[in-house]
């Protein structure tokens, strides 16, 4: 194919995709099935990548959320972005209408619901979108584009038959309820601290350093405003709203025009009742003068304009008895108590349960077992417990226990943390998911033992540690539901082959706390064997260049815990070689002493022997593409990595062409 062919190839398939994600997305209406889908975007990614000056940072295929380090430059906003003076009452809304018809007796208004997230201003120019900022202080925000394009709702190209030299947009980034569950969930399983409500979770999602973060985080956008527009002119506010729906994008619902205070009240009150059966979670509604020509009339304050108000929702709160108080333990072996209340109704939803986080909670709130307390939900989605109203008789503020309550194992507190942990790796709580990240690719690489068989092996209770996976048979995985012959032996032998892992993946496979990949390799590299790191004290491991006395802690305290040094001789006896090689360094001159960054997908080899031939060869391998960066080397599907290797004009090769200089 020629470049020419190649470029109008592009062009169709860039139309066609962004029409089916707007379908999908947008419209909740797909014309086509995925798998049509997948095929046009899989043909796009090799034309780009055999065509990499023809990729356009507006491609389809720039939404995956690469790698990119965002470094959220400063954006000066043009049209300033407000914020709205609240109201808490209806006597207040009506005061607002009153001086609105005083001065445009006819005045009509536009009622809105508002979305509680994170505002943003999109920039389009040529119809194009080129810009995404953060509101900030509402005169200056931050550059979050490359994040914004993970968001499949924003268009990348205005769907209008007439070019626009300029628009931008007003939107409000938000997190669905649905995904932020998932999220809290998921935290809390990590011993993580969760994010409080939505709108926390839209903005530190969206002010990720990696784009690729932010996309798994499925972030969406309703936009509600336009902020300037050249090239077209509007009268109404209500018509730029019907403007912006035809020019694709995902727009503020329900929205109504209301005349006068009963209209108003009434729509304010519907938004109300349907507010806990909607998947995204508002906070209030918005009352705006509808005329523009009016809003410029009215004029603003420094910080609000003079034509609007935002009606907020007063927080729904229960009282009710705490009976108990749950602890559990999580994956990193944190201790999380869990307060069981008795049953309330809060949000259209039963609940009788929620978080303390930790001690410090608990302490700060004076809470004990018996006490009367004030429960709501956070952001109207999650409960938490506000405060204690009263205690029982001979009541005492509750404390965590000193031992972990599965193991048994003393319960530690590190230094500058609020969580108080089990150090037992070998704690049946902790079990599951130790085994899946013993399991994973970048530890013993174990093929074909996920979640779902792990499940199944402990629940017939064939494992009780990791060293148990190298006993496991054949014959005892056909008694389990799904396993046929082929894939039963195929998992032994999957099993068996993880047995020649290094020393350094064996680290890594422990699940030490703060030991990654690179931390395993660094230990490797200075102790060589697994007797020596044992024997190494404290002051020798945190010599290590990168390491800091937290590392090493844990590093010393998980080698000479008794479970670990059990299981360690379990594994040893199992058959694994535990031995490490160190990397020699052999020097060519053309890698020795670059940057380099992967990107994309290698045919001839994974990434990870990609790096470690580029480091055998002298040379360094980044996460991220910088000013620094000498080299990308671009595989298929390569995405914004090359996009800003292009940008800064950084070298790029080819897979053939980086074996070559091997």
């Amino acid at each position: 194919m020629t470049k020419n062919q190649a470029e109008k190839r592009i062009q169709e398939l860039s139309k066609l995709l962004e029409q089916y994600n707007f379908e999908y997305y947008v419209q909740d209406n797909p014309s086509v099935e995925d798998y049509v889908y997948d095929g046009l975007m899989q043909e796009l990614r090799s034309l780009e990548t055999e065509f990499p000056e023809l990729l356009s940072p507006q491609s389809p295929s720039q939404r995956v959320g690469g790698t990119a380090s965002n470094q959220f430059e400063k954006v000066s906003h043009a049209v300033q972005m407000q914020s709205l003076q609240d109201v808490f009452d209806f006597e207040q809304v009506s005061d607002f209408v009153t001086r609105c018809h005083e001065v445009f007796p006819e005045a009509e208004f536009s009622v809105e619901p508002k979305i509680d997230g994170l505002s943003v201003s999109l920039e389009y120019r040529d119809n194009k979108f080129v810009l995404g900022s953060t509101r900030g202080d509402g005169f200056t925000g931050e550059d979050v584009t490359a994040n914004l394009k993970t968001i499949r709702t924003i268009p990348f190209n205005l769907h209008l038959e007439e070019k626009l030299p300029l628009l931008e947009v007003r939107g409000e980034v938000y997190m669905p309820k649905e995904q932020f569950l998932k999220l809290v969930a998921q935290q809390e399983e990590n011993g993580e601290q969760p994010f409080k409500n939505p709108r926390n979770a839209a903005a530190g999602s969206l002010r990720q350093k990696y784009s690729e973060i932010t996309a798994k985080r499925k972030l969406d956008i309703f936009v509600f405003n336009l902020q300037r527009c050249e090239g077209k002119e509007f009268a109404s506010h209500s018509e730029t709203l019907e403007f912006l729906q035809k020019a694709g994008f995902h727009m503020i619902p329900d929205w109504k025009i209301c005349h006068d205070f009963e209209e108003i009240r009434n729509a304010i009150e519907a938004i109300g009742n349907s507010r806990q059966n909607l998947p995204y979670d508002i906070d209030g509604v918005v009352i705006k003068v509808n005329n523009l020509e009016q809003r410029t009339l009215f004029g603003a304050t420094s910080k609000t304009p003079k034509w609007a108000i935002a009606y907020k929702f007063p927080p729904e709160e229960k009282e009710t008895t705490l009976r108990e108080i749950e602890v559990n333990v999580g994956r990193t072996g944190a201790l999380t108590p869990v307060a069981v209340f008795d049953t309330v109704t809060l949000a259209g939803t039963s609940v009788s349960r929620a978080v303390l986080h930790n001690q410090d909670f608990i302490a700060e709130k004076n809470i004990c077992i018996g006490d009367r307390i004030i429960v709501r939900k956070a952001g109207d989605i999650i409960p938490e417990v506000l405060r204690s109203v009263s205690h029982a008789e001979n009541a005492v503020p509750y404390v965590l226990p000193e031992c972990c309550p599965v193991c048994g194992a003393k319960a530690v507190r590190d230094e500058g943390e609020s969580v108080l942990r089990c150090p037992n790796i070998a704690c049946p709580a902790q079990l599951h998911k130790q085994l899946v990240h013993f399991a994973s690719r970048d530890a013993m690489n174990i093929d074909g033992l996920g979640t779902a068989i792990i499940n199944l092996l402990l629940e017939q209770k064939l494992v009780s540690d990791p060293a148990d996976l190298y006993s496991l048979t054949a014959e005892q995985l056909l008694l389990l539901e799904g396993f046929q012959k082929k894939s039963a032996e195929n998992l032994v032998n999957a099993i068996a082959k993880s047995k020649t892992a290094p020393l350094d993946r064996v680290i890594f496979a422990l699940g030490i706390r703060n030991i990654g990949q690179k931390a395993g390799k660094l230990l490797c590299d200075k102790f060589l064997t697994l007797d020596a790191l044992e024997r190494a004290e404290k002051s020798e491991i945190s010599e290590i260049e990168g390491f800091c006395d937290i590392m090493a802690e844990n590093v010393y305290t998980a080698l000479h815990d008794e479970a670990v040094q059990h299981l360690l001789e379990k594994l040893k006896s199992a058959g694994l070689t535990m031995q490490y090689q160190k990397q020699e360094v052999s020097e060519n001159t053309f890698f020795s002493g670059k940057i380099f960054v992967l990107t994309g997908t290698l045919e001839k080899m994974k990434r990870s022997e990609a790096k470690q031939r580029i480091e055998s060869a002298g040379g360094k391998v980044s996460g991220s593409v910088s000013k620094k960066t000498d080299y990308v080397i671009a595989g298929e599907d390569a995405g914004s990595k090359l996009t800003k290797a292009q940008e800064l004009g950084i070298g790029i090769l080819s897979e053939t062409e980086f074996l070559e200089k091997l």
